[in-house]
């Protein structure tokens, strides 16, 4: 019914973070000096990760939506909003299916920068054993 709002709101949540991440991230970089040789993937990267996984599983969503009639083009929108009692399954739907698949996604994410950390260390790591001989 509405499951796909709640992986959306969090999209936005997490851009404007990521936002926030990315200008200072900017203004650090300025003040900052290079005195590491280290790599690392930055934050405002891997949230804007984050927001494709996010938007991407919310457009599967409301596609699938879409596809049975459930999101219209007409106020409004959602066929669930014409009845309280339908909803009320809607709000439910929104708190079982939509939390848990906003929560699968930020998991698998998680994931992903744990993965991709280990992957800069080792890189790193292999860097400075090379530079060293």
């Amino acid at each position: 019914m509405a499951c796909f709002l709640v992986p959306t709101v969090e999209a936005v949540v997490v851009k404007v973070v990521e936002a926030v991440e990315k200008k200072r991230e900017a203004n650090g970089e300025e003040t900052k000096k290079e005195t590491s040789a280290q790599v690392k993937i930055p934050l405002s990267r891997k949230l804007k990760w984050l927001t494709y996984l996010l938007i991407g599983g919310a457009v599967l969503l409301a596609f699938e939506h879409v596809w049975h009639g459930e999101v219209t083009a007409w106020f409004p929108f959602l066929t669930a909003m014409n009845d309280p009692a339908d909803t009320s399954e809607m709000l439910h739907e929104m708190a079982t299916v939509g939390s848990s698949m906003a929560g699968l996604i930020t998991v698998v994410w998680i994931g992903m920068c744990l993965v991709a950390d280990a992957i800069m260390r080792r890189a790193n790591k292999e860097e400075k054993q090379t530079s060293e001989s």
